[in-house]
């Protein structure tokens, strides 16, 4: 690590005189290979190299108040300071036990009661403004620019879901489109991360974290080979529609916040290999630390899920559908299987108020037989209905027993939804409540704030591919790099009724995945879901228990994480570990692979392999897979042959 004497010198001005105000920095990362120049002066921007690679050429930084002046003109700096950090801290509900926080900082003072630091870690780059002003101000904008020496490929998920025709409203959930940064088109929106392909190696990951009383950062087309930055307004005139909760009217400014605090950061992931990307913990790293102090309480775990498959079971004596009977048959089949939660989702109360009960249902009851299980029961509902009535309802169902919400249809990120959904995440932790945010939103480190809150949709899962996505097995092995850089992904995997690219079609009782049977295997140990969903029905999974029990054996959260190998959009490979026994999968496009698996990541001794892959004819029938077990060791190797949209998974148990 680099000593404070040479970090000093390092961020001291370069060049400064009467005749030319502007100050130069530098903060380099701890391991050299990363460095951030910054200049300020008349504007203040930033720039951004790996090794001689340029990867973020000059880019503007601002804050415009709402009375017009702007934060990051004519700057003066008051005062610099570095310092560098190395440490860890503990992550019980993540990827990995503990996080290295490893970083060398710049904090520049300026005239005019602001600030903004800068942060270099061996993985990436970050900046956050801050101010210090003594009363309450209004934001106009906030000046982001991402400046690129050449016109790079850009992989970006446009904005595609107008509501109430607000350009504002968003699902956070659409395929990459890959285009030149130039040929972003003028009013588009792309949602973050994107990611950005600086050279055939190197790949810049744009994020955004730690977002709280603020608006969420959207990228638009910049000057010449740039993006720019766009914010909601602030809604002034809300109405509900039903399920949403949409804008009639918006302000001219995007938020009003205290004066004195620090703001969202700004950050780029860089990468040499593209594995690099599918195992990062840069938003990780920048979320505020958790406010929940006891954690104990808090239980990751599988969910057996009941609107993908439609309530659709058979064999029984009973009309299935959203009553008792239907429940405690969920609720046996998850006690049978070890899972630990059942979701009642829409239907068992009014969309607009969760005081208003279906009839057919009794959450006493099914909270008392789920206890009987060891099974908890989590609540559906809409984010507007949970807005009206937070602490009563809270309040009501922590007293009956039920384990958390998941909630639905939030669709936007503006100033007032995001402060609602901290204050949601609080008074949940508050009756010891869980939430999954799976209302059309995204990640960006609440997760790390408050750990109560498991799992986070903003994702095109096997919900949207019910409706009949055409491309779903190259989006699967395109979001372990780029959407997971955020966080934890309410994908919903699990579909047993596998299709190839020719007999996929849209039955909404009896849905389909597009892809191999070993390609859903595979997505429990490679997306990140401290709350995972089993999507498809009871019926379903007892008529393929051999591919059910795997699932159930998949834990939610790891104590370490190891990604392998992997090039965006084609196929990707990972192994994470819990106590001893590691779990590992990889899947592919819509191309046939064969890889191989080195297991030098194994300890010590031999392991019991259970692994399946696709079958000799998963290329006609997805649902074609082996299962086999043999026993290994770290000196082996595996070769894994995948069909088109194929996968393979196994479990590594320590022999004793």
């Amino acid at each position: 690590m680099k000593s404070p004497f040479l970090l000093l010198l390092a961020a001291l001005p370069l060049f400064a005189n009467a005749q030319n105000t502007t100050k130069n920095y530098h903060v380099k990362s701890p391991d050299g290979k990363i460095d951030i120049s910054i200049n300020a002066g008349s504007t203040i921007n930033w720039a951004v190299k790996y090794e001689q690679t340029d990867v973020l050429m000059p880019s503007n930084v601002s804050l415009v108040l709402g009375n017009g002046s702007v934060l990051g003109l004519n700057a003066v700096v008051k005062s610099d300071k570095t310092s560098s950090k190395d440490d860890t801290f503990n992550t019980p509900i993540y990827k990995r036990a503990k996080v290295r926080d490893n970083y060398n900082q710049l904090t520049l003072k300026f005239n005019g009661d602001y600030g903004l630091i800068f942060r270099a870690y061996n993985d990436g780059v970050a900046y956050r403004f801050t101010t210090e002003f003594k009363e309450p101000i209004t934001l106009k904008d906030e000046e982001v620019n991402f400046n690129f020496a050449n016109d790079s490929k850009a992989l970006l998920p446009f904005v595609n879901d107008y509501r109430n025709k607000d350009r504002w409203n968003t699902s956070f959930e659409a395929h990459y489109d890959t285009v030149n940064v130039s040929a972003v088109k003028k009013d588009t929106l792309a949602f973050l991360p994107v990611l950005i392909n600086i050279t055939d190696n190197i790949k810049a990951a744009i994020l955004e974290a730690d977002i709280e009383d603020y608006p969420g950062l959207y990228l638009t087309n910049g000057t010449g080979n740039g993006l720019h930055g766009a914010f909601t307004p602030y809604p002034l005139e809300q109405a509900n529609l039903g399920l949403n909760y949409v804008v009639n009217r918006r302000a001219e400014y995007m938020a009003k916040t205290t004066g004195t605090r620090q703001y969202p950061w700004r950050a780029i992931v860089i990468s040499t290999e593209d594995k690099q990307l599918a195992d990062n913990d840069m938003v990780q790293k920048l979320a505020s630390p958790s406010r929940v102090a006891d954690l104990k309480w808090i239980k990751p775990g599988k969910v057996a899920w009941d609107w993908w498959n439609d309530w659709n079971i058979t064999g029984v004596d009973f009309k299935a559908g959203i009553n008792i009977p239907t429940y405690k048959h969920y609720i046996d089949f998850a006690a049978a299987n070890k899972l630990e939660y059942v979701v009642l989702d829409e239907g068992w109360s009014k969309s607009t108020d969760l005081n208003q009960i279906n009839p057919d249902i009794s959450i006493e009851e099914l909270v008392n037989y789920g206890k009987e299980k060891n099974v908890g029961i989590i609540l559906w509902a809409t984010w507007y209905a949970v807005l009206q009535q937070t602490d009563a309802v809270f309040e009501k169902y922590e007293k009956i027993g039920v384990k958390g919400f998941k909630i639905d249809f939030i669709d936007r990120d503006d100033q007032f939804v995001v402060n609602s959904l901290y204050d949601i995440a609080q008074k949940a932790a508050n009756h010891h409540l869980l939430v999954d945010y799976h209302g059309m939103y995204k990640p960006s480190g609440m997760q790390r704030t408050f750990p109560n809150v498991l799992n986070f949709e903003g994702v095109k899962g096997l919900e949207n591919m019910k409706w009949g996505v055409n491309n779903q097995p190259q989006y699967d092995v395109s979001i372990p790099y780029i959407r997971m850089l955020a966080g934890p992904m309410d994908y919903t995997p699990g579909g047993v009724r596998n299709a190839n690219k020719g007999s996929f079609r849209p039955v909404n009782s009896n849905p389909m995945t597009q892809g191999t049977r070993a390609h859903q295997l595979a997505m429990y140990s490679i997306y990140e879901a401290p709350l995972q969903m089993l999507a498809d029905s009871p019926t379903a999974y007892r008529k393929e228990q051999e591919s059910t029990d795997y699932m159930a054996s998949v834990p939610t959260t790891f104590d370490e994480t190891v990604a392998l190998d992997g090039k965006v959009g084609e196929f990707v490979s990972m192994v994470r570990r819990k106590g001893t026994t590691w779990y590992a999968g990889a899947m592919t496009n819509w191309t046939e692979r064969e890889i191989t698996i080195d297991l030098s990541f194994l300890g010590e001794g031999s392991y019991k392999a259970v692994l399946f892959t696709d079958g000799v004819n998963a290329n006609r029938n997805g649902t074609d897979y082996v299962r086999t077990e043999k026993t290994v060791t770290a000196k082996d190797k595996l070769t894994v042959k995948m069909a088109s949209g194929g996968g393979w998974a196994a479990r590594f148990e320590k022999v004793e």
